[in-house]
């Protein structure tokens, strides 16, 4: 669980999603849950990660984020002559954020 530095009080906001954007944008390699939404057996990449967000709701004492997830997926293996091989990946996640702490986890939204 980490900690995010979000103005928490007005979550609906445009500026709450531009931060939260941000700070996503900006966590340390292998923070996000994203090598279960690989799709080629892949290894990620999110030294370049992008984020949008979708959704956000109040839940009682959390906050919940839809946030779509651009990375790069490295497939090595491929016996091609440029390998391995770097390919676009997406996926969506559920941020889910302590109201009072600002405390967050992370999960990958099945498709």
């Amino acid at each position: 669980m980490i900690r995010l530095k979000l103005p928490l009080k007005d979550c609906q906001s445009r500026l709450f999603a531009q931060q939260l954007k941000r700070e996503l944008e900006h966590l340390q390699p292998g923070t996000l849950p994203l090598e279960q939404a690989t799709t080629q057996g892949g290894q990620v990449d999110d030294r370049n990660v992008s984020a949008t967000v979708v959704e956000v709701r109040e839940d009682g004492a959390l906050i919940r984020a839809r946030v779509g997830i651009f990375f790069d997926e490295i497939v090595g293996g491929c016996s091609c002559g440029d390998d391995p091989l770097s390919v676009n990946a997406y996926c969506q996640i559920q941020v889910s954020i302590d109201s009072a702490s600002a405390a967050a986890e992370f999960a990958l939204i099945p498709e």
